[in-house]
């Protein structure tokens, strides 16, 4: 016995038709899941969302203290480059320089506003700020 005997025989139509079943019906399950991941991305940004702000609170309370200490450093970069600056020139600049996490620390003054957007994609250092916080 050959051929479509034999499947028939030994009930592999059978067997066929469940195995393509099982595959469409995860292939289904799978096209799915991807549809709906962006609603799971949603909901995880969220839950990191649920601390509430701090009111009351003005830039210069929130600056850290190692950020206070590295500002120095730094707007000595800045004078030296001139305003208004590209973040990748004062990046390298303070890499060069052996400055200790320079990424976080940019990234900590663009938070703080001490690093606020020109135009054109530079940044400049904001002198308000900065004079605010010697002050107190």
């Amino acid at each position: 016995m050959f051929g479509l005997e034999a499947i028939i025989a030994h009930d592999g139509l059978s067997i066929s038709v469940i195995g393509l079943s099982i595959v469409f019906v995860c292939l289904i399950l799978l096209s799915f899941s991807v549809s709906r991941i962006h609603k799971l991305i949603e909901l995880w940004d969220k839950k990191d969302q649920k601390t509430p702000p701090v009111s009351g609170l003005t830039v210069l309370e929130t600056v850290p203290q190692d950020v206070q200490r590295t500002s120095r450093q730094f707007k000595l970069l800045i004078e030296w480059i001139g305003e208004p600056f590209p973040l990748p020139k004062l990046l390298d600049l303070s890499e060069k320089c052996g400055l200790s996490r320079p990424h976080s620390t940019i990234n900590e003054f663009i938070k703080c506003e001490l690093i606020i957007p020109a135009e054109n994609g530079y940044y400049v250092w904001n002198k308000q700020v900065e004079e605010k916080r010697n002050g107190s």
